[in-house]
């Protein structure tokens, strides 16, 4: 059984806009980079292939020597159009494929290897997000609709459920968290050993210190 992985990668100039306050607009490219070199690295030892799919040509680009299969978007669609048409193309060659966003660095070979051989006993595997989403869905190529978005963890699991699919949850802290926050970028400084993404926030100078208000952590340029 053939497993493609599914990464959907945004343009970079749209990079996590939400980090605006904290990172530069080349800061915010430049850390989606480590963060796709980082979840290319950690799947494509257990799957058969990687598809990254985008709108941006730059993205492409980026990838194309990093042994990845490259599909550009077609028409003006969100990201559940771009997965269907990535999920369509992956059906001609696997019969299930693991979606993996692009903002998740602390995603771990061994998580994907186990994700992967659960699917022999459960054909959709789920890893939530921590605020409701999905950061990974292990499911076949034919019949599971694309629910990626608010709650999407729960609109899975219900899809699943309506089709009388067996699916397992994969609960993990490292693949729960996804970086759209200042304070992410501290649990990837505090979590993320050995990865790029940690490398490179601390090659831009940024450090994490605990915080007693709002935030458990605080981010700030050295």
């Amino acid at each position: 059984m053939k497993t493609y992985a599914i990464i959907p990668v945004s343009r970079f100039s749209q990079a996590k806009t939400r980090l605006s306050p904290t990172l530069s607009p080349l800061e915010r490219e430049n850390l989606l980079k480590a963060m796709l070199n980082d979840v290319i690295s950690a799947i494509s030892i257990s799957v058969d292939q990687v598809v990254v799919i985008s709108s941006d040509r730059d993205v492409l680009n980026f990838v194309k020597d990093l042994n990845v299969n490259c599909l550009s978007e077609e028409g003006q669609t969100d990201l559940n159009g771009a997965l269907t048409q990535a999920v369509e193309w992956c059906s001609d060659y696997a019969s299930q494929v693991l979606i993996v966003p692009s903002d998740v660095p602390l995603i771990h070979q061994d998580q994907v290897q186990e994700m992967v051989e659960l699917s022999s006993k459960w054909p959709v595997v789920i890893a939530p997000a921590k605020g409701g989403g999905t950061n990974a869905m292990l499911c076949p190529t034919k019949g599971i609709s694309m629910k990626f978005g608010d709650w999407s963890f729960f609109e899975h699991l219900k899809e699943a459920e309506n089709l009388g699919v067996p699916w397992y949850i994969y609960d993990s802290f490292y693949l729960s968290l996804d970086v759209n926050t200042a304070e992410d970028l501290g649990e990837i400084m505090i979590h993320g050993f050995g990865t790029e993404t940690r490398k490179f926030l601390k090659r831009i100078g940024l450090v994490v210190q605990s915080n007693h208000g709002t935030e458990r952590l605080r981010v700030e340029r050295k």
